[in-house]
């Protein structure tokens, strides 16, 4: 078979685009063998020439000089590894314009701005692959797009951010506060200095918006997405879910209702221990899938990393040379904007199970008092655990399980306990999320 000869050009030279300019020159020739395609890393564009990389270029790469990219038109695949989303947008906007298919990992972007760079791709006949974008490695978006193309997705769990897994995973297992496991996940290089978008939520709903969109085939944005991150999670809460039966992650959860609404969110979860998504610990990612013809499927691996993420983006420049994403990019059929407004369930309207612990003043009366608030807003109790011992204030801590109700009824019902004498401090609610599996 005759090789192909396909030159790239790289914008950014950070930590993922150094591993996709090491897979591109050191695994060359495994890829020639596999695909007939010789890839060639013909310009790397960077603000930094001068820091020192862990893999040589061939002299005359490395510029800073955009432009260079640009006016080559030998070159037709351009990968955008800027990060961020308003220089990566020019980036994108002008290499599209410029007649060059684009590969990125940008997930904030495509979050923002998906519908308006997937528009300006078609006008010139280009395309965007974004496999790297959500879980790193695992090839996730292929899945969704091709490898389950004949079935109606009603739904998607996905443990997306690796940083608030090895922190939720190290509460859990060692006991550690919070700040400790923070901590932690930044000296292991899995959180960043400044965490507040992976522990508010934050990179979860990006992922979610992008895998939401294609799963459900509407054009999704950030603000149809209820966020709740992890910051305010506690030990003790872990540990008494764990009493009850539970596990604690943050998940990114689509689903679509029989009447075709959609509801999208990100919060900490309690799932039981069981489920094979509690099993998924440390930094690893996983989407459970829930398909009309497959039942579910699951996919895991590693979802962020230099060498997992690089391998994502390799696979997309090589799908790009093939020819392959230009056809599944035209065919990307999204309901539109006005369309799908209509049909996202707001948070209050949502249906779950709650675990909910408030901190009782060790005095006669309370029980019937939150009790008597329960009922009011008609949420009925499955399960309860109280600990010997006293907190802040002469209390003591009760956990409760609540039977299914709308979250309206549970935030209306926090609300007016709160008001109590006999309640210290701030409630507590964790959703509860039943998540079906398939078994023999």
């Amino acid at each position: 078979m005759a090789e192909k000869n396909v030159k790239v050009g790289l914008v950014g030279f950070g930590t993922i685009g150094t591993g996709v300019a090491k897979l591109i020159l050191e695994d060359a020739d495994s890829i020639a063998a596999k695909t007939g395609l010789r890839l060639e890393l013909a310009c790397v564009v960077d603000t930094d020439t001068l820091a020192p990389r862990p893999v040589k270029l061939p002299d005359g790469v490395l510029t800073d000089d955009f432009n260079k990219l640009l006016k080559d038109n030998s070159i037709k695949i351009g990968v955008e590894l800027v990060g961020g989303t308003d220089a990566a947008k020019q980036i994108q906007l002008k290499m599209l314009e410029a007649g060059k298919d684009v590969v990125t990992a940008n997930k904030a972007l495509l979050a923002e701005y998906a519908n308006e760079l997937y528009k300006t791709a078609q006008a010139n006949k280009r395309c965007i692959a974004f496999e790297a974008s959500c879980a790193g490695g695992i090839p996730i978006i292929s899945a969704i797009r091709t490898g389950l193309a004949a079935n109606n997705i009603t739904a998607m769990y996905g443990i997306v951010n690796g940083t608030c897994n090895y922190i939720l995973s190290n509460m859990t297992l060692k006991n550690e506060d919070f700040s400790e496991a923070l901590a932690a996940a930044q000296k292991k290089g899995f959180a960043e200095a400044d965490p507040t978008l992976d522990i508010s939520g934050g990179d979860s709903a990006h992922k979610l918006a992008i895998l939401a969109s294609i799963a459900f085939g509407c054009e999704i944005k950030l603000e149809d997405i209820f966020v709740e991150g992890i910051e305010a999670i506690s030990k003790d809460d872990i540990r008494y879910g764990g009493e009850m039966g539970y596990c604690l992650k943050l998940l990114a959860i689509g689903q679509r209702t029989e009447n075709n609404r959609i509801s999208l969110r990100v919060h900490p979860s309690f799932i039981t221990k069981d489920n094979r998504l509690a099993k998924v610990d440390g930094s690893f990612n996983a989407v459970s899938i829930f398909g009309s013809a497959v039942g579910q499927v699951m996919y895991y691996g590693r979802g962020a990393g230099m060498m997992p993420t690089a391998s994502a983006v390799v696979a997309d420049i090589i799908d790009v040379a093939l020819g392959n994403s230009a056809t599944t990019f035209s065919h990307l059929n999204l309901k539109p904007r006005n369309e799908v407004v209509p049909l996202i369930d707001k948070i209050s309207t949502l249906v779950s199970r709650f675990y909910i612990k408030i901190m009782c003043k060790d005095q006669p009366g309370v029980i019937a008092q939150w009790s008597k608030v329960l009922a009011d807003h008609r949420i009925s109790i499955s399960g309860a655990l109280q600990h010997e011992g006293y907190g802040p204030d002469n209390t003591v801590p009760v956990v409760i399980t609540t039977h299914p109700t709308q979250q309206k009824n549970v935030t209306a019902a926090l609300k007016e306990m709160k008001k109590l004498d006999t309640i210290g401090g701030e409630p507590v609610c964790i959703r509860i999320v039943d998540i079906p599996e398939d078994y023999d």
